[in-house]
């Protein structure tokens, strides 16, 4: 601790992500990467775009990556916000769209980034809990509050929720902003874009992409919001008062390329929907009770073993999975679907540890 740090950051506690270690021959399923490349078609574009132009400062608006977006979603332009990947995107939505005199809601098990963002900007949150499912019940939702954010599917339970039901939500909560973190959309859950488009999109509704997921381009660093113009107005002045370079030149060209790959994305999104069901069956067969998932992890448990015994024991045998030593969850592991491959080598890690 250093005398010359702000009050705040006396009072952080940081988020942490997941291990990134340096091991060879690791199966590594703890961080929700894609376990296929990204699309070709990004790659060259990414390594045509390298060249002398890196001399000069990227488009601060991104506009032809907005383009790109708007033309997927049938939107206009100006309802695309960009960030450097979809934490930061999240960051300015926390700080221009949910500063408010009332508490904001999110549930009790979730993203562990809320939190940290609502003590960064000191923002007053309330967590709302979810059922003995781990489902987020919608109706508790319908309360006072500075603004309502969650995912969809949820993280780190892979829970998802119809759009309706979140229309419903909308047309209840008028009065403040409903954030949807859409970062496992891709793997099974309806998204609620459709809901944006034309004259009758709602001035109140915001949702959060990224490429860092089923794009598989987390290490390019691209994130976008879509919503109100007005809503994107206002991340925009947010953006601009603290960095209005944040995507670079080949961040904006690769994503580009990957927005507009369509195929890659359904064949390769596929792919890990096809193995995250083949893995729930077998992990049926060795005794686990997994929360049902539309996104590209699991969330298990296991009745005989601690989740913190079955994290170990994987972890000893070269296989990382993630563990959140919190209340209620303490004996569940969130699992990142892999190939095919990597689930057999998790699978029979776990026959082997049951053994003992």
């Amino acid at each position: 601790m250093s005398r010359f740090w702000s009050p705040v950051v006396q009072t952080l506690t940081p988020y942490v992500p997941g291990e990134q270690p340096q091991i060879q021959r690791l199966v590594k399923l703890n961080t929700n990467e894609s376990p296929y490349g990204p699309s070709l078609k990004a790659l060259q574009a990414i390594t045509n775009s390298t060249n002398e132009d890196l001399r000069l400062y990227p488009d601060p608006e991104g506009l032809a990556l907005k383009q790109a977006i708007a033309d997927l979603h049938g939107l206009d332009p100006k309802q695309v916000f960009l960030g450097n990947g979809s934490d930061e995107v999240l960051a300015h939505v926390f700080q221009g769209l949910l500063k408010h005199d009332d508490p904001i809601l999110f549930p009790d098990i979730t993203y562990s980034f809320y939190p940290v963002y609502c003590k960064l900007f000191g923002i007053e949150y309330k967590t709302v809990p979810l059922n003995n499912l781990f489902n987020i019940q919608i109706e508790d939702y319908r309360i006072s509050n500075g603004g309502i954010i969650f995912p969809n599917p949820n993280a780190p339970t892979g829970s998802p929720l119809e759009r309706k039901s979140i229309e419903g939500l909308l047309a209840h909560n008028g009065n403040s902003v409903i954030v949807i973190d859409e970062a496992y959309v891709d793997y099974g859950t309806e998204s609620c874009i459709p809901l944006l488009r034309g004259a009758t999109c709602p001035e109140n509704l915001l949702i959060v992409h990224t490429l860092s997921k089923s794009r598989a381009l987390a290490g390019l660093r691209v994130g976008f919001a879509v919503g109100h113009p007005a809503l994107i107005e206002g991340l925009e002045r947010v953006k601009n008062s603290f960095n209005s370079y944040p995507l670079g030149r080949l961040a904006q060209t690769g994503a580009i390329a990957a927005i507009q790959d369509q195929a890659h994305l359904k064949t390769t999104s596929l792919k890990v929907i096809q193995t995250r069901e083949r893995l729930l069956k077998q992990l049926q067969l060795l005794g686990f009770k997994t929360v049902p998932s539309t996104a590209n992890f699991i969330f298990t448990s296991h009745p005989a073993r601690s989740g913190e015994d079955l994290y170990q024991s994987l972890r000893k045998r070269g296989i990382i999975v993630r563990h959140f030593n919190l209340p209620r969850i303490k004996d569940y592991l969130r699992i990142t679907i892999g190939t095919d491959q990597q689930c057999d080598e998790l699978v029979s890690a776990l026959q082997d540890i049951f053994k003992d």
